[in-house]
């Protein structure tokens, strides 16, 4: 290969940007998981303050 044609291929190598995308997309996607996964973390932990908190009032039994 000569200079020029390696020039070229690395030249067209850094201007690609479709791995970048697929990385962007990926990276977007963790984040979107996380946020969810944390939100239904604390979502749960109030809804079972809350149940415990009805099951109190009730006083018990079987079903708590």
């Amino acid at each position: 290969m000569t200079f020029e044609a390696i020039k070229t291929s690395v030249m067209k190598f850094l201007k690609d940007e479709d791995g970048l995308t697929i990385v962007e997309y990926a990276v977007a996607g963790g984040l979107i998981t996380a946020a969810v996964a944390a939100t239904f973390t604390a979502l749960g932990l109030n809804v079972e303050t809350r149940m415990n908190t009805v099951c109190n009032a009730v006083g018990g039994g079987a079903a708590c």
